[in-house]
């Protein structure tokens, strides 16, 4: 006799071994097939790209780049903890801002393009400590050329130099960075949606801004005073170009007076300390 259960009825389950042996042609899926997928589907459940190992090295360094901002401590800025993290860059990305430093192309901004909100200090610490000793021995050695030859010359090393270099680059790479970002966060204040630069990225622009010195400070060992203003004019160019160029967007919607004083101050200060290196 046929049964008249409904077989669309809502049924209590026992065992699981009872519904297997009513029907025995069940499907049965077991929680440790899992270990038994296809590797390439194991890895890609995982997130892993079987193109993985194509990937740009430089577009992963520059996403961790500008990922590395937001894992940055806060913590206060007297303290070395804050200063050391201004430390922990890549060589080929201090490589690439040199490089870009010196060639600088119109409406190219090196904050935006280069520093990518992760300035640093290690570049701009050694250029103006290498650019302090190039100007202190190029111009020793220049001194002793053009003295050569004279019957009453005796060489003597002028150490004054290096002090005089070093109080010059720094200031000029710590002092101005400092009063051009009071100068901006004080126009920021007063005129509305005007790009904001904070201090640690103005300091890394001016110094890496000198790295082009320093090859030409080299050339100056060269008894030829034509050569000398020649290089000293055009890494003015090109140090000058990378300034205006990158603090022009902080200032072009400001007042037009307030644009040409504090482009001219900037240009100025750098014709400064080009003369006055040399």
């Amino acid at each position: 006799m046929a049964s008249n259960k409904d077989p669309f009825e809502f049924q209590d389950f026992d065992e699981a071994e009872n519904l297997l042996e009513a029907n025995k042609d069940a499907v049965t899926i077991s929680i440790g097939d899992e270990d038994s997928k296809p590797e390439k589907q194991q890895k890609r459940a995982a997130g892993y790209s079987p193109d993985g190992d194509n990937e740009d090295p430089l577009m992963s360094d520059d996403r961790a780049e500008l990922l590395s901002g937001k894992d940055k401590k806060n913590v206060p800025f007297w303290t070395f903890e804050y200063y050391q993290q201004f430390f922990d860059i890549e060589t080929h990305h201090v490589r690439e801002r040199i490089i870009g430093s010196m060639r600088p192309w119109p409406m190219k901004n090196f904050i935006h393009v280069y520093l990518r909100r992760n300035p640093d200090l290690y570049g701009p610490f050694w250029i103006c400590t290498t650019l302090v000793f190039a100007i202190a021995i190029s111009g020793n050695i220049s001194n002793f050329l053009v003295h050569l030859g004279k019957p009453n010359y005796k060489y003597t090393p002028e150490f004054r130099k290096v002090t005089i270099a070093a109080t010059a680059i720094f200031s000029y790479a710590w002092l101005v960075p400092l009063a051009l970002w009071g100068v901006l966060l004080w126009r920021n204040n007063k005129v509305m949606n005007l790009v904001s630069y904070s201090f640690m990225e103005i300091v890394c622009v001016y110094g890496y801004s000198l790295a082009i010195y320093i090859p030409a400070v080299v050339l100056w060992i060269l008894p030829s005073e034509w050569l000398r203003w020649c290089t000293i004019l055009i890494a003015l160019c090109l140090s000058g170009s990378v300034l205006v160029m990158t603090f022009w967007p902080a200032v072009r919607d400001d007042h037009p007076k307030i644009i040409i004083t504090i482009l001219s101050v900037i240009v100025l200060l750098n014709v400064l300390l080009a003369v006055g290196s040399k």
